[in-house]
């Protein structure tokens, strides 16, 4: 049988919508104007023209961008950082997560306790760069894996997650002669993809968004992250250097629609475009690990 809605329910829904609607415009609509921007003449732009949709299109600033070799390297070094960062934090944090949830760890309590004490107490930059440089990960690509291999917070969540398996399950691996590392790869892993998803999601926004090691340890310009990239584009006067230096270009048209606050939006694009995929394609998983790696405490 259906059951009857009345009015005001359906207002209330009505009203929800809306402003649901309303609420993911207002958080979209700041990306979507970059992208305005970075295909509008700016000049259109500071008129007050460009509201919903560009004005005289043109992807000048984007085929500039290509043009420059410095971008495809830091997209790899994001691009690696983000990948292998990612699973070296789910595996490291993950593992010690298990550890500190067997009953038969010795100082468990305490162990656990330094791990929270992390998130709160921090030593600072100067320390910071001071022991990273001491164990030369200065110009050094494991200088993006290393220092978040573990991460204070995931271990939180994965902890709790898998103190609410059941343990019959430890138990017979155990019985049947499997090891701590098979049991923790072959049963824990698998029974906890909820919240593996949910800090790999968490560990990859973190890692594509880092820039600051790169800015205080790093001095190659080959291990430049795209993210310091479009830090120093976004300080820089002058963006991507004089628009008479394009190649193969129509320079009139070029000057007309690309300024270096076009360059900088187009590379504003460019860095977050990526890591926009990574909510929608893991989002099932990430609401049901947070919820249930977050009900005990």
């Amino acid at each position: 049988m259906k059951m009857k809605t009345s009015t005001g329910s359906k207002v209330f829904d009505v009203l929800n919508l809306l402003f649901l609607l309303l609420f993911a415009f207002i958080c979209a609509y700041p990306f979507y104007y970059i992208f305005l921007i970075s295909v509008s003449d700016f000049n259109a732009a500071i008129r007050g023209r460009v509201v919903f949709w560009p004005v005289d299109l043109s992807l000048v600033a984007y085929r500039q961008l290509l043009l420059q070799p410095d971008v495809y390297n830091a997209f790899f070094i994001s691009a690696a950082r983000a990948f292998t960062g990612t699973i070296i934090t789910v595996v490291c944090s993950s593992y010690l997560a298990y550890v500190l949830s067997r009953n038969d760890l010795p100082f468990k309590r305490i162990i656990y306790r330094f791990v929270i004490v992390t998130m709160y107490v921090s030593a600072g930059l100067i320390p910071w760069y001071m022991t990273m440089k001491a164990i030369g990960l200065q110009n050094n690509f494991m200088l993006y894996i290393i220092p978040s291999a573990i991460g204070p917070f995931y271990v939180i969540l994965v902890k709790t997650y898998i103190e609410q398996l059941p343990r019959a399950v430890e138990e017979s691996a155990k019985i049947d002669g499997a090891d701590t590392f098979t049991i923790f790869f072959k049963i824990i892993i698998p029974l906890s993809i909820p919240i593996i998803t949910t800090i790999a999601i968490f560990s990859a926004v973190h890692q594509w968004n880092s820039w600051q090691d790169n800015l205080f340890l790093v001095s190659r310009r080959e291990l430049t992250t795209l993210q310091l990239l479009l830090f120093n584009y976004l300080n820089s006067t002058m963006a991507m250097g004089d628009v008479s230096k394009m190649k193969a270009m129509d320079l009139v048209g070029a000057a007309r629609n690309m300024t270096p606050m076009t360059l900088r939006m187009a590379m504003s694009v460019i860095t977050v475009f990526p890591i926009l995929f990574v909510y929608p394609v893991m989002q099932k998983y990430f609401i049901k690990g947070i919820v249930l790696g977050a009900v005990k405490g």
